[in-house]
């Protein structure tokens, strides 16, 4: 699955990697790289890594130090740094999750290029996926490729209950099982699930689409 990815980007990950590991930072591959490391498909190739926040301002030394151009964007949930005019993502708080100790120990040593680092779970990368729609950006067809190809390796239950307050991922979850991708949810599932949201899961005065 990695000779889809161009040599140079793959280096870029290696590097970057490599830079990671030398500063001690706590980290995993995440995105589509890790989507490939786990044996499946991704309609994006870029590098992702995630971080802990408390370890950006070390991370973005270290980066510094090795030659890459930092840079710190106006969204407040990651920072970038540039490999020549290739970027890295290092994102400390994905789809609104803070990343903490726990979530990187939910990752596993896999081996990417000749490197082996520890890269986000399946499930894990498919909730991130899921969770990254909304009103304003909703292709699902960035998530069947994924959901196809990483199906065995996904806990679809867990996935329900984690992203059961978002209806886009309900709606993509139960176009997944129409398609025979991957099982129905079960009677009596996560709450939030059928169309039905729950009291705490939508704030009052707004729709289950965080519409107000």
């Amino acid at each position: 699955m990695l000779s889809e990815i161009s040599a140079e980007l793959l280096e870029t990950m290696k590097r970057a990697a490599s830079v990671l590991r030398r500063a001690e930072v706590p980290f995993a591959l995440a995105g589509s790289f890790a989507v490939y490391a786990r044996g499946g498909t991704s309609s994006e190739h870029d590098v992702d890594f995630v971080i802990r926040e408390e370890d950006v301002e070390r991370t973005l030394q270290a980066y510094a130090e090795e030659g890459f151009r930092t840079e710190r964007p106006p969204e407040d949930w990651l920072v970038k740094v540039y490999d020549e005019d290739r970027l890295v993502d290092l994102i400390f708080r994905p789809v609104q999750r803070q990343v903490t100790e726990e979530v990187l120990a939910e990752s596993s040593i896999v081996p990417v290029g000749a490197l082996h680092i520890p890269v986000l779970s399946a499930t894990m990368l498919m909730e991130h996926k899921l969770l990254s729609f909304s009103q304003h950006h909703c292709d699902y067809s960035r998530a069947l490729p994924l959901a196809r190809s990483l199906r065995e390796q996904i806990d679809w239950d867990q996935v329900r209950r984690d992203t059961a307050h978002s209806v886009y991922a309900e709606a993509c979850l139960y176009l997944l099982s129409l398609l025979e991708i991957i099982p129905p949810a079960a009677e009596g599932g996560a709450p939030g699930q059928h169309g039905q949201p729950t009291q705490d899961s939508v704030p009052a005065g707004a729709d289950r689409t965080g519409a107000w």
